[in-house]
């Protein structure tokens, strides 16, 4: 018996197959739907939870979790082209204006995007679609700042 791999190994057509592969529609259905972002959105408040560099990130949120839990995942369900059910639930998300109450510097904004870059690559999301995902999020985590 041989160690070289009964299949061969992939070449450049191969990489330009997998390039040229349709992209999902939405990156709700790239992500893999509900379960993934519920998924991903469990794992992300488990890793705050557990996980002493999340503190101060940790320290924002209420004792029980159960209804941050349901607020990302509503949320990001739409936000990533999915079902709207905090708009349908809340009306606009309105997130600066939800999150002043909160001190939020750039501390709980480096926590909060190394814990979903944690939780992202934990859950195995497609590196490009982390990749994607991370400039948008990191956008939208600086904004929420309230405090220098």
């Amino acid at each position: 018996m041989s160690d070289i791999p009964s299949s061969p190994m992939p070449d450049a057509e191969d990489d330009r197959r997998a390039a040229d592969a349709p992209r999902p529609a939405t990156p709700f259905d790239w992500v893999g739907g509900e379960g993934a972002v519920r998924a991903l959105v469990d794992r992300f408040y488990d890793l705050m939870d557990l996980e002493p560099q999340y503190a101060e990130l940790r320290a924002i949120h209420p004792t029980q979790l159960d209804g941050s839990r349901d607020k990302l995942f509503w949320f990001l369900c739409g936000w990533l082209g999915g079902p709207d059910y905090f708009v349908q639930r809340f009306g606009h998300p309105r997130l600066r204006a939800r999150h002043l109450p909160f001190k939020i510097g750039i501390a709980e904004r480096d926590q909060w995007m190394a814990c979903m870059r944690q939780a992202m690559a934990e859950c195995a999301l497609d590196p490009e679609l982390q990749r994607r995902l991370d400039a948008s999020l990191m956008n939208t985590a600086d904004w929420m700042r309230n405090t220098p």
